[in-house]
Formats: C-alpha cells, sequence, structure tokens
C-alpha cells in the first residue's frame, strides 16, 4: 500500500507521536520545531485526504486489517476532512505564532511540557472527526480535554487554575453522559461502529432506551460544545489560558464539539429521528437566540478584550445551532458555513491579541488606548476579524450569516432572521468600543509605547486576517462543501 493510503491514521498518529517525543528531547527551541513539523504533517496530510475523498462518499480504513464492525475503523467523509483541515490548519498557524509567545508566557521550565500537552490536544482533536468507532470518539475527547485542563492551568494568572478546575468539572460532567449515551446504544445495538448504528437504530428508534441515549448525549456534547445555559466554563477558561491556548481552543474545540452534534444526531441517529420524532430542532432553535442575545449583551460590558471575545463566541455557537435548529438542508448548509468561517474570525482575534498581550502585558480595553497608531498591523487584523464578526460584507462573517438569513426565510420565520440581525448589530457595538478605544483614544500620559509585534507573530495573524478576506469573495471549498455536507446529513431532502 502506497503512503497516502495510511493518510486517515497519518493525521492523528503524527502528532500522537510527537507529544512523547517533546519530553524525551527535552529543550525549547528543537521542541517548537517539532510541534511546528508535527502539526505542518497533520495539515499536509488533511489537504490530501480532502483531495482524496469521492464526492458523496468516504474513505474507510481499517486498524489492523479487521473488518468493521469487529475492527476498528477509520472514516473520512466530506465532513469529516472539512474538520480535519480546519483543525490542523489552526493548529499549524498557532504553533508558527507560538515561539515568542510561549517564551513570555510560560515559565521556562514547564515550556516543553507545555507543548507536549498541546500536541495531545491536537491529536485528541483530530482523532475525534477521524474515527468510525462511537467509543472512540469518547477516548479521543478525554485525550483532548485532559490536555486542555493542563494548557489552561499553565496560565500566568493565578484565576487560570480556577479556571482549569471549573472548566474540569463540567467537561467530567458532559464525557460522563457522553459515555452513558453510548452505553446505551451499544445495549440496543451490540455495535459502536458508527455506520452499523446508524443502519441497527431506525428499528429501535421508538424503545425509551435509545431516547435516554439520544437525551445523554444531547446534554453531554451540548456541554463541550458550550451551548447555552451550559456554557459557565469557557469565559473564564479561555479569559485566564495562555495566548495561543485561547486561539487554538475558540477556533477549534467548540468545532470539533459541533461536528460530534452533526455526526451523532444527524448522520448516526438520522435527521428523521433527531429533527423530527424528537424535538431537538426546537430545543436548538430556543437555546441558540437566547445564546445570541444575551452573550452579545454579555459581551458588551467586558472590559477584559479575551472575555470580551469569549462571550461572542457563545454567541457565535447561537448562530452554529440556530441552523440545525432550521431542520433544513439550507439550515445546515449555513451551520456548517459558520463553523468554517467562525474557525477563520476567531483565531485571526485571538492571535492578534496575543501579539498584543506580547507587547504590552495586558488585554485591558484601557490599555489599548492609541495602539491603532501604534501598533497599526496587529490592529488591522483585529479589525478585520471584528468586521467578519459583524458579518460585513466582503468577509467570511456576511457568508455564513446571509445564508442564516436565506434559510430563516425560506421556512417563513422572519423573526428568527430579525434575531440573526440584531445578534449583528450587538456584536458592532462591542467591536466598535474596541476600535474607538485603539484609534480615537488617546494613550494615557506616561504610558509605554509598544512596538509592533515581531514578524514571527504577524505572519500567522495576517494569513488568517487573509483567509476572512479570501473566504468572502472565493466560496467555492467553504460554501460548496457545506452545501454537499448538508444534503448527505439530510439525507438528500430538505
Amino acid at each position: 500500500m502506497s503512503l497516502l493510503a495510511h493518510l486517515p491514521v497519518l493525521v492523528v498518529i503524527v502528532p500522537l507521536m510527537a507529544a512523547p517525543l517533546c519530553v524525551l528531547v527535552d529543550r525549547a527551541q528543537p521542541v517548537w520545531l517539532l510541534a511546528l513539523g508535527a502539526a505542518l504533517l497533520s495539515f499536509l496530510c488533511a489537504i490530501g485526504l480532502l483531495l482524496q475523498v469521492p464526492e458523496g462518499g468516504a474513505i474507510s480504513y481499517h486498524l489492523g486489517g479487521w473488518e468493521p464492525p469487529w475492527g476498528i475503523e477509520y472514516r473520512i467523509d466530506r465532513l469529516a476532512a472539512l474538520m480535519l483541515l480546519i483543525v490542523s490548519a489552526m493548529a499549524t498557524l498557532v504553533m508558527l505564532f507560538a515561539r515568542r509567545s510561549v517564551e513570555r508566557e510560560i515559565p521556562a521550565e514547564r515550556v516543553v511540557l507545555f507543548y507536549a500537552a498541546f500536541l495531545l490536544a491536537f491529536a485528541g482533536l483530530l482523532g475525534i472527526v477521524a474515527t468510525g468507532d462511537a467509543f472512540n470518539v469518547f477516548v479521543f475527547l478525554e485525550i483532548s480535554s485532559l490536555a486542555s485542563y493542563a494548557l489552561i492551568s499553565m496560565g500566568r494568572d493565578r484565576r487560570a487554575l480556577n479556571a482549569a478546575f471549573q472548566y474540569l468539572i463540567m467537561g467530567t460532567i458532559g464525557a460522563t453522559f457522553i459515555l452513558i449515551g453510548i452505553g446505551l446504544l451499544y445495549m440496543m445495538t451490540g455495535t459502536l461502529n458508527m455506520q452499523d448504528l446508524a443502519a441497527r437504530l431506525p428499528e429501535m428508534a421508538d424503545t425509551r432506551t435509545v431516547r435516554a441515549g439520544f437525551a445523554f448525549l444531547s446534554v453531554g456534547i451540548s456541554l463541550k460544545l458550550a451551548l447555552f445555559p451550559l456554557h459557565l466554563w469557557l469565559p473564564n477558561a479561555y479569559a485566564y489560558a495562555p495566548s495561543i491556548v485561547s486561539a487554538f481552543l475558540a477556533a477549534t474545540a467548540t468545532k470539533v464539539a459541533l461536528y460530534i452534534m452533526l455526526r451523532f444526531m444527524l448522520d448516526i441517529f438520522g435527521a428523521d429521528f433527531a429533527l423530527k420524532q424528537m424535538p431537538f430542532d426546537t430545543i436548538l432553535l430556543v437555546l441558540g437566540i437566547l445564546g445570541i442575545l444575551s452573550a452579545s449583551l454579555v459581551a458588551i460590558y467586558q472590559t477584559n478584550v479575551k472575555r470580551m471575545l469569549a462571550y461572542s463566541s457563545i454567541a457565535q455557537i447561537g448562530y452554529m445551532v440556530l441552523g440545525i435548529g432550521l431542520a433544513t438542508t439550507l439550515g445546515i448548509t449555513a451551520s456548517v458555513l459558520h463553523l468554517f468561517n467562525h474557525a477563520l474570525m476567531k483565531g485571526t482575534l485571538f492571535l492578534a491579541l496575543g501579539a498584543l498581550a506580547y507587547r504590552l502585558g495586558s488585554v485591558n480595553l484601557r490599555d489599548f488606548a492609541g495602539l491603532g497608531w501604534r501598533m497599526p498591523w496587529t490592529m488591522g487584523a483585529i479589525v478585520v476579524g471584528g468586521l467578519s464578526l459583524i458579518g460585513v460584507p466582503p468577509t467570511v462573517g456576511f457568508i455564513s450569516k446571509w445564508y442564516l438569513v436565506l434559510a430563516a426565510l425560506e421556512r417563513g420565520w422572519w423573526p428568527v432572521a430579525l434575531v440573526i440581525l440584531v445578534g449583528s448589530l450587538m456584536a458592532l457595538i462591542y467591536v466598535w468600543r474596541l476600535v474607538e478605544v485603539a484609534y480615537l483614544r488617546a494613550p494615557a500620559e506616561g504610558a509605554v509605547v509598544p512596538r509592533e509585534a515581531p514578524l514571527s507573530m504577524l505572519v500567522p495573524i495576517w494569513l488568517l486576517a487573509g483567509a476572512n478576506i479570501y473566504f468572502g469573495v472565493a466560496t467555492d471549498l467553504s460554501v460548496g462543501s457545506a452545501r454537499e455536507i448538508a444534503q448527505l446529513l439530510m439525507g438528500g431532502g430538505g
């Protein structure tokens, strides 16, 4: 077999094997190069997989040569390939940015362990996406979560420990619910292979056990997704984590949780069961609307810019589940599209914040006075990311919200379309607060004049900022993939 045939497992194995190697190397500079190399190799594997996946089909990789459902299968369809691309691209850009940021924010004796934990979190997220086995989803979820708790706890602020502990408690509850849900499905079907589950569940759909399994999985995944009102762990986790951890988790972790929701609810249980027999669409619609409005309102009053963006993320998660709640092919298209586009927006914003923190040592709004003229490239990227959050053309945010509005109007639900527009206006308010301080307010007397961020930080920031514009104009990959994924998840129906 050629190397290309092993890409489904290589994309996960490379960072998983690199993590213990970091500890063996035990020197900061070589370890950073090792982590960057592992992320880049995974990214190249993800590109190869995206190009290989047949239209409407999937790549099936049998571990150990055992045929599924007896053996464990890695299964890469269009949705999985797109998710692998997002996660690995973000990891590569974050690693490009990381060297200076980590030197400043992480104690020297912990740097090697930090990179090892980062690679474990990264490998866990890739494993969740690549595996075709329901129990393996839980295993990789725990690998990723445990590494994430460690990464968050390494933040300079003492509150990072409390944030990590809070995330640990909520994350453990979520994982337990997911495990119970998977256990109930296994009890009824005798299989853990996702395709096998999807084939066997319809004839048992009316049993209380399957419905209970659906309920447990819904709550567990919603906790991991930080869906309102199960979002309480997220603001502190993003606000007090090291800069590159905030950027990586904001751009990938909640997106992978949404992937799990799409995979279980629409692919395994089936759109007909999840969105018609069970009231899942109504629940997501209501919670999505509440999340958009409440989190956007809280974001307006934040003075810590990381917390502001954390609450903004909760609102954006609201948009994603709102698309699923519309229960149409166009709604799912909008949801998958926003998943892709939000990774670009939040990656840009959190990396740019990391560069500001590197120069200022602070992410407090009042310290941003005059930065628009003193750090023009960094603040320019924040403006691009902010415009994308609002949904101004020609950014990716406009494309997402346009499709969401179209999906709401297709159902004749103009009040939902109005909520999307109100959410955008609220985003305008908190983004404007940031722009107004940076460009229109003079710095305090005697304030330190910061220099522009180093080139090694600006390059990944502007690659992402450029992607916000590029994918707002050239929508073939994002919209084309999202539409194909939605048709497959909805069984070709509307």
